[in-house]
């Protein structure tokens, strides 16, 4: 006789809904960071000492404390000003899943006048306790693509 398990995992046109629907907070929330409201970004991580971030501004952090508080610095650094993800890759394997792309925005920077500014970003979900939470960050500013000074 087959053993039934109570604590099945959805099935997986359920978890890519989930993830989908989880986009669009995360979209929500970073719209919102640029402006200095890391709050509801914040919200989106796991609860859980493995979770990392590997910032653009240079830290690095392990924890959801640390990660938490990194996330309450960066709000405080931005004003007036929205960033806007575009995933230029999405990818979903069972409970796990990874963004790829960047974040554009204008946005005020320590108070100063507006700016562009892009990042390139990786994201890492992971469903747990029935909804996909954030697991790691990696950002970085772009560097000059250095193949064009060869050309020049």
């Amino acid at each position: 006789m087959a053993m039934e398990t109570t604590t099945k995992r959805p099935q997986s046109s359920l978890l890519r809904r989930e993830l989908e629907e989880t986009l669009r907070e995360v979209d929500a929330a970073l719209r919102a960071m640029g402006s200095g409201d890391h709050e509801s970004y914040a919200a989106l991580w796991d609860d859980s000492p493995d979770v990392t971030l590997f910032g653009a501004w240079g830290p690095i952090e392990r924890g959801t404390e640390a990660v938490r508080s990194t996330f309450e610095w960066v709000g405080s650094r931005f004003g007036d000003g929205e960033i806007v993800p575009d995933n230029v890759v999405v990818h979903m394997s069972g409970a796990l899943a990874c963004t790829i792309g960047f974040e554009r925005g204008e946005v005020s920077i320590d108070g100063g006048p507006p700016q562009p500014m892009t990042l390139r970003t990786t994201h890492v979900y992971r469903y747990t306790r029935a909804k996909w939470h954030l697991v790691h960050r990696h950002a970085d500013f772009p560097p000059r693509d250095q193949r064009l000074e060869r050309a020049a």
